[in-house]
């Protein structure tokens, strides 16, 4: 293999270059940026239904207790 390099040195500098370049061809990634990462994910998660609206029934809740608090003020009071 040593004569081989000895030979032809541009040829074992191309057959390296290609190596190198496939091998790093394996680890790319199809997002340019974590920016464009992180949209698609959350795009995905939409299209999944996990950022839907939820509902939270606490504001009704805290403004029939306010109601009946000042109702019952007004009672005693009065």
């Amino acid at each position: 293999m040593d004569s081989y390099r000895r030979r032809n040195p541009q040829a074992a500098l191309m057959a390296l270059e290609a190596a190198a370049a496939s091998a790093r061809g394996g680890f790319a990634c199809m997002f340019s940026s974590s920016d464009e990462y992180e949209n698609a994910l959350i795009m995905e998660r939409r299209a999944q239904g996990l950022y839907g609206r939820q509902r939270h029934h606490w504001p009704a809740v805290m403004f029939i207790g306010c109601v009946l608090a000042v109702a019952a003020t007004v009672l005693l009071l009065g």
